[in-house]
């Protein structure tokens, strides 16, 4: 990983340049988080990754440094009942612009991850596997990926026999066994639920 993607950007003219990536499309519950952070120019963050190519151990203590480390940063989501009325793509596109809008110091340029960048007030481009390449989109990945796992935390004290915690929402075999059991909770998307319940 290197700043070639956002020295590139910036050899352009733009001179604020923000990350943002989301976390939690897959899940069968809880809402969709993301994440925009705006990094110092050229620093170096050791181990800055990936979320899901680090263990949980080395993203908690990532979290605070970025935090720290960070001109700005923003977590956001969309709710299930947004993901619900505009499905999880769009739903995503909405926790990210929001990230990106409640950046107190606004960036002109945002870098998406994935291949889609749509909805954004300011210029926007989507990275595929952004969060491999680009150290704003990865320490974006980062915040969000913490961020909706200490959420599934909160779900699990609320809601302890799905096993929110262990899980953090996928459909796991555990997962399915406890929603054909106790059906679903108010935190499940029911869209997703349809071919597991036989709705």
């Amino acid at each position: 990983m290197n700043w070639d993607i956002e020295n590139k950007i910036r050899s352009e003219g733009y001179t604020v340049i923000c990350g943002c990536d989301e976390a939690g499309r897959g899940p069968l519950a809880g809402p969709v988080f993301a994440a925009a952070v705006i990094l110092p120019e050229n620093i170096d963050i050791p181990k800055l990754n990936d979320s899901k190519k680090l263990t949980e151990k080395q993203r908690d203590k990532l979290f605070d440094l970025i935090k720290e480390s960070a001109l700005d940063y923003c977590i956001a989501q969309a709710s299930v009942e947004e993901i619900e009325e505009i499905n999880i793509l769009n739903a995503s596109m909405l926790a990210m612009k929001r990230a990106v809008d409640g950046l107190k110091t606004k960036p002109d340029f945002a870098l998406i991850d994935g291949n889609i960048a749509r909805g954004f007030d300011i210029p926007a481009t989507p990275i595929i596997k952004g969060d491999a390449l680009s150290p704003s989109i990865a320490a974006a990945s980062i915040l969000a990926k913490v961020a909706r796992d200490r959420y599934c935390l909160e779900m699990d004290k609320a809601h302890p026999e799905y096993g929110f915690a262990k899980h953090k929402g996928y459909g796991t075999k555990d997962h399915r066994e406890a929603l054909l059991k106790y059906g679903p909770s108010p935190m499940h998307r029911k869209s997703f639920l349809k071919k597991l319940l036989g709705e």
